[in-house]
């Protein structure tokens, strides 16, 4: 074991803090660290999918603990909240958990007298154009119809960035719909064409809207095209120039896909291909290979899947890439597909030294990310501390749960190869890995839902590991009880799907960092 020739950490405090003795216990009994106010909703929020439950937490005590943390940060910071809130849904990309937030900070702050900053919390979580609708019906079903003027104008902004010709297409669902937005909102139009879009769009909610306005190309050019008589459609996939009408039309898969109302075939995915976007072409792999489309269309495909700046543009989450993987199962879009994740991981950091990376697969961590999806905490914890020891000058990768057992790699494998290689083991012996495998390192990143087991054996996991050398715990679920302090120089705690906090590690151990990743 090296006593000199180590690499040198200065440290600062990470922005997660908890308390640096147990005050209670996690869901297996073990000691329990309860952290701050801001700590538990950041740790929280970027893991609640909200209305589903966890392998520990019932759904409504999850959102009820979400909603009352929320309320007492929103009057006491509103600014870190905002902050927080555009973080969320940009960065994290979680929807529904950003459109919660922003409604109950500003409900709690105007049951306080608490004015300014509320509009620009509202206008931080809407960033898609369904979004406005979503928090108004939010709104509704705690709150009523009366609609506040924070509210009403923190939507109206919303609403006036985006909504245009394409979205009134695609996201004109749902309860609330656009008309009915924009005559409970008021939104001044940026122009005369979305005016013209904002009447419309009013007019075809109260059915009377066959007349569309001559400034709305894309929608009269929609409204061509669905005039056709079903058997004329078909034949518009064999003209040379179908692509752009159907992109002029924007029309999407779906509704290219209802409006024939036939098989999709090889020339169904030729014409409607150069207009889809990088989640549906993402989607809908199994579905190319299904048809028979061209290795030409394939490799093009290919290409848009595997390019970097399609993948950041995208902001689709690394386990996204998996899920196809396991999807598709075909060769054709494997290497494509490693290409990707390793784009989406940009933000893991070439951690200098030796690292130990201590994988979390205990049962608790085979709960569904969220009802709509196969993938699990294990499996964004098998991704995410396999890219970081591939990253990593050198690495031990091991998984731990009753036992714990190295997972074995080389520099160049396929992190998609290499998650294989991940079991379920069961049981939560933190501690017992840890000082197994801690051999003198120069850092520990322990990735887990840090639900330890309460035995002798199970007691706080970080004690193996001397003060002056950094433990990183990366929590995936967010529960309320943590499995060992953090917020001092060696102990910290980040939480998420993506890889950006990741990259505080360097800016940490080089003390440039004590901040939030917003």
């Amino acid at each position: 074991m090296s006593k000199f020739n180590r690499v040198r950490i200065s440290g600062a405090p990470g922005p997660v803090k908890s308390l640096f003795r147990p005050t209670g216990r996690t869901h297996e009994g073990a000691p329990g660290f309860a952290r701050d106010t801001k700590s538990e909703l950041f740790l929280l929020a970027v893991s609640n999918m909200v209305g589903e439950q966890t392998f520990y937490e019932r759904a409504d005590d999850r959102d009820g603990r979400f909603r009352d943390l929320v309320r007492e940060v929103a009057v006491d910071d509103v600014d870190w909240l905002t902050r927080m809130v555009g973080w969320l849904r940009d960065s994290a990309g979680m929807r529904s958990a950003s459109v919660v937030a922003a409604a109950e900070g500003v409900a709690a702050r105007l049951a306080a007298d608490a004015s300014g900053g509320n509009r620009a919390l509202i206008r931080a979580a809407l960033r898609r154009a369904d979004e406005p609708g979503e928090l108004l019906a939010y709104w509704r079903s705690r709150y009523g119809r009366t609609l506040p003027q924070p509210v009403k104008r923190g939507v109206a902004d919303g609403a006036r960035a985006l909504y245009t010709e394409r979205s009134l297409i695609k996201y004109d669902t749902g309860t609330v719909r656009f008309a009915d937005v924009l005559e409970l909102t008021h939104p001044r139009a940026a122009d005369g064409r979305q005016g013209d879009l904002f009447r419309h769009a009013i007019d075809r909610r109260h059915g009377r809207g066959d007349d569309v306005p001559a400034s709305l190309t894309m929608l009269r050019a929609r409204a061509a095209l669905l005039a056709l008589p079903p058997r004329e459609r078909r034949d518009l996939l064999t003209r040379p120039d179908a692509a752009d009408i159907l992109a002029a039309a924007g029309m999407t898969w779906e509704s290219l896909a209802g409006w024939l109302g036939g098989p999709l075939t090889a020339a169904f995915w030729e014409r409607i291909v150069p207009s889809m976007g990088y989640f549906a072409l993402l989607r809908n792999l199994r579905n190319f290979d299904k048809a028979g489309v061209s290795d030409e269309l394939a490799a093009g495909i290919a290409a848009r899947l595997a390019d970097p700046a399609n993948v950041a543009r995208s902001r689709v989450l690394p386990m996204r890439f998996l899920a196809a993987h396991r999807a598709t199962g075909s060769l054709r879009w494997a290497w494509p597909l490693e290409q990707a994740l390793n784009a989406s991981l940009a933000n893991v950091p070439a951690l200098p030294g030796r690292t130990l990376i201590l994988v979390d697969r205990s049962g608790s961590m085979f709960g569904r990310l969220s009802a709509r999806s196969d993938l699990t905490s294990a499996d964004a914890a098998a991704v995410f501390g396999t890219a970081l020891a591939l990253r990593a000058e050198h690495a031990d990768l091991v998984q731990f749960g009753t036992h714990h057992e190295p997972i074995p790699f080389r520099r160049g494998d396929s992190v998609l190869t290499i998650v294989q290689r991940f079991a379920n083991l069961g049981g939560t012996e933190t501690a017992a890995a840890v000082r197994a495998h801690y051999r003198g390192h120069d850092r520990v990143v322990i990735v887990t839902d840090e639900q330890v087991w309460g035995t002798v054996r199970g007691r706080e996991p970080t004690r193996s590991v001397p003060d002056r050398v950094p433990v990183y715990t990366w929590n995936l679920v967010g529960y309320r009880h943590g499995h060992g302090p953090s917020g001092t120089p060696t102990r910290h705690t980040f939480a998420g799907l993506s890889d950006a906090a990741f990259a505080m590690i360097p800016l940490i151990e080089s003390a440039r960092t004590t901040t939030w990743p917003f």
